[in-house]
């Protein structure tokens, strides 16, 4: 079948065309045959994984954007006025000026304030540092849950586009907290200010503890930018949703 083995390069004496190799003993026409089966199983392993990929990528984009093929003219505009109100008291947030602890006179700060403090008795269990961290932590985890809950449970984008808003909101809230890290001027619940009591201050502990003091400022900027781009996500988000429900 060949003159010229191509496993090791040895040119056959005969004449005639050889069925195995005189050098090294290979048969031709079983190293023929397991050439094309190992190109055929590498050909089948990469489609299949085309096509697990491809799938995986219109399941998330139907799950992100999934509306019920029939809406009820009550559901969508019960929907319209919540994306209305919410996406009016979402501008109000992303004009606010989140270095100062206006947000502190919202009503969600009340909210998220109940999961911060509860965040702070959870997370002692892990230590300390996550004591300290874990009422910030709390603050956020809320709303992903509620989010990932309602898109993969209850298959409702439009909630989950809400839970994102909250999110964002929540990022929001801690802003403040953040950039005032290293003047401990803002007022804490009970009245007192971090500089008067050494160690009360969350996020002057955490940034001292990471070495990151002198970037808080910086920190609260990023913080305070990814909030307002992940709102106005989910305003889109949201506005998406509403048009395939309409």
């Amino acid at each position: 079948m060949y003159r010229k083995c191509p496993k090791c390069g040895y040119q056959n004496s005969q004449n005639e065309l050889s069925q195995l190799c005189d050098q090294c003993g290979l048969v031709y026409d079983k190293w023929l045959k397991s050439q094309f089966k190992s190109e055929v199983t590498s050909k089948t392993k990469s489609n299949k994984s085309g096509i697990s990929t491809d799938s995986l990528i219109l399941n998330a984009k139907k799950m992100l954007f999934f509306a019920p093929e029939k809406v009820s003219r009550e559901r969508f505009y019960l929907n319209l006025v919540i994306y209305v109100v919410f996406f009016v008291w979402g501008w109000s947030f992303i004009l606010a000026d989140h270095y100062s602890a206006i947000l502190n006179q919202s009503f969600m700060h009340l909210i998220n304030l109940v999961f911060h403090e509860a965040g702070h008795v959870i997370f002692a269990l892990f230590g300390d540092f996550m004591r300290i961290i874990g009422g910030s932590l709390l603050q956020l985890i809320v709303p992903l849950v509620i989010l990932f809950s309602l898109l993969l449970k209850n298959k409702d984008a439009f909630g989950a586009s809400i839970a994102l808003w909250w999110f964002a909101q929540s990022l929001m809230d801690l802003v403040s907290y953040i950039s005032d890290a290293k003047s401990q001027e803002m007022w804490l619940l009970g009245g007192v200010q971090g500089k008067d009591m050494p160690g009360i201050h969350d996020w002057n502990n955490i940034l001292a503890q990471l070495n990151l003091l002198d970037s808080a400022h910086s920190i609260a900027g990023f913080v305070s930018w990814f909030a307002i781009f992940l709102m106005l996500l989910a305003f889109i988000w949201g506005g998406l949703i509403l048009k395939k429900m309409y």
